[in-house]
C-alpha cells in the first residue's frame, strides 16, 4: 500500500502566518526607516538654518555673502573658482555683501562658498570646494559643493532673490547646471513636514514648494498639496534667513 506524505491544512495555514508575519514585519521595517528619514530632512534644516545665524552672530555677515571673508581664510588662488579649480582648503573668495546669497548668475558662487565657509567655521560637518560644477554657474554637485541629506539620494543647497529673501533647497541634485530641486519625497510627506514645522500651506510661509504635481497649481496662498498623489512628486524650500 502507497502512503502518500503531503502537508496538512494545519502546517499549511502555519506557513502561510509565518510568511504573513514576515512581510508585515518587512513592511513596517521600511515604514519606521522612510518616518527616520523624514524626521532628518527636518533636523538637517533647522541645523543649516541656526548653522548660517550663528555664523552672523559671529562674523556679522552672511557664509558666502561675506566681504571680508579672505581676511579670516585666506584668498583662495582663483576668485570667484569654477570647477576646474576648486577649494582643497579653507582658503575662500569674498562675496559682494549684499545680504542675498547668490541671488544673481553674478554671484551665483556664493551659493557654494557657503557651504565652504560654513565648514571652515566648524559650524557644519564636511569639506565642501566652494566652487559650482561643470556643468555651470549654478550647478550643485551632493556631496562635493554642498551637502548630502540623510535621506537619499538627495541634499541641500541655497538659493536667494531679492524679493523672497534666502533659502534653503531640498530635493534630488540633477545633471544640468541648476540646484537640487528635483523631486524627492511625495506630497503626503511633503505637506507632513510643512505642517510639523510651518503652517502646511505649500505657496506661503516659511516651507515652501512650487512643484506640480505635488501642488494643485492654485496660486498662493490658495494652493494646497495634492495629498492623493502617493508618487515622488516635491521638493521643498526652507527659508532660511531675512
Amino acid at each position: 500500500m502507497n502512503m502518500r506524505k503531503a502537508f496538512s491544512l494545519v502546517e499549511l495555514s502555519i506557513v502561510l502566518v509565518i510568511l504573513g508575519l514576515l512581510v508585515g514585519g518587512i513592511l513596517a521595517g521600511r515604514s519606521l526607516i522612510r518616518a527616520s528619514e523624514l524626521r532628518s530632512v527636518m533636523t538637517e534644516a533647522s541645523k543649516y538654518s541656526s548653522a548660517v545665524f550663528s555664523f552672523r552672530d559671529k562674523y556679522f555677515a552672511l557664509p558666502g555673502d561675506m566681504a571680508n571673508a579672505t581676511q579670516f581664510w585666506q584668498a583662495a588662488t582663483v576668485c570667484p573658482g569654477t570647477s576646474v579649480n576648486p577649494s582643497t582648503d579653507n582658503k575662500t573668495c569674498d562675496g559682494n555683501g549684499d545680504g542675498l546669497i547668490g541671488a544673481t548668475g553674478s554671484t551665483a558662487y556664493e551659493r557654494f562658498r557657503l557651504w565652504q565657509q560654513l565648514a571652515s567655521a566648524a559650524l557644519v560637518e564636511g569639506t565642501f570646494t566652494g566652487v559650482p560644477g561643470s556643468a555651470g554657474g549654478y550647478h550643485v554637485v551632493l556631496g562635493q559643493n554642498a551637502p548630502n541629506s540623510r535621506l537619499t539620494p538627495s541634499g541641500w543647497s541655497a538659493l536667494s532673490t531679492a524679493a523672497a529673501g534666502n533659502w534653503l533647497q531640498f530635493g534630488v541634485g540633477q545633471a544640468a547646471n541648476g540646484s537640487n530641486n528635483v523631486a524627492a519625497i511625495t506630497p503626503p510627506e511633503a505637506w507632513n513636514i510643512d505642517s510639523k514645522m510651518d503652517d502646511g500651506n505649500p505657496g506661503v510661509g516659511k516651507i515652501r514648494s512650487n512643484l506640480a504635481p505635488c501642488t494643485d497649481g492654485v496660486a498662493a496662498p490658495s494652493g494646497v498639496y495634492v495629498l492623493s498623489t502617493t508618487d515622488i512628486a516635491c521638493s521643498l524650500q526652507f527659508y532660511m534667513i531675512p
